[in-house]
């Protein structure tokens, strides 16, 4: 691909695409500036590579491992603090919605007991469930959010996530319980159920 063919050149795939980079930068450093700065380098670098890509998906995943990459490096050598050990209303919440899952014994509810998810693989496949998928993460809390991106889509360790956010083992563990079993739920409620809904 000729730098003057890559989808860099398309001024409406670089929007939307940078619209895509500053949200998830702006949740993960909570600083706009660095946000926008990382996102400027991550561009730059993929400009300066972009020959190497056929298709838009593979160039946006690049770009995304790119920023994911330095916001790694971010947490690992700058030291930043900042506490997210206060719960929020919204996060009390998702502890009494899942208490409210269980009956006394800890066994599932009759009326709250999962619906069958149908073939993994298959569900997975389907771009779609990933706009879901989105949309169910955004409808967490901000620092439930960060932490499950933290672990899960930058691929920290807990040890690394607890020392960038000034958080305990333990704390960090509850905040992952709250986020996995927040996102089940809005799946369980948006995609897998026979008739979708708002979360």
């Amino acid at each position: 691909m000729s730098p003057d063919s890559s989808p860099l050149m398309d001024d409406a795939f670089v929007t939307a695409l940078r619209h895509d980079l500053l949200k998830f930068a702006r949740l993960q450093l909570r600083n706009d500036a660095l946000a926008e700065d990382m996102i400027q380098e991550a561009l730059a670098a993929a400009l300066a590579g972009a020959r190497r890509f056929e298709g838009r998906a593979a160039l946006k995943t690049w770009i995304f491992a790119i920023l994911r990459n330095k916001i790694v490096d971010h947490f690992r050598v700058s030291g930043r603090v900042t506490n997210v050990s206060a719960l929020s209303p919204d996060e009390a919440g998702l502890d009494q919605a899942f208490e409210a899952l269980f009956k006394a014994n800890e066994h599932w509810a009759p009326d709250a007991r999962p619906s069958a998810w149908g073939d993994p693989e298959e569900v997975l496949v389907q771009q779609r469930f990933w706009a879901v998928f989105d949309a169910c993460l955004n409808h967490l809390p901000a620092s439930t959010a960060r932490v499950f991106m933290m672990r899960e889509f930058l691929e920290l360790e807990t040890a690394e996530i607890c020392r960038a956010l000034e958080i305990t083992a333990g704390n960090c563990n509850v905040i992952l319980h709250r986020a996995r079993n927040g996102l089940r739920r809005c799946l369980d409620k948006n995609w897998f159920s026979p008739e979708p809904t708002r979360c």
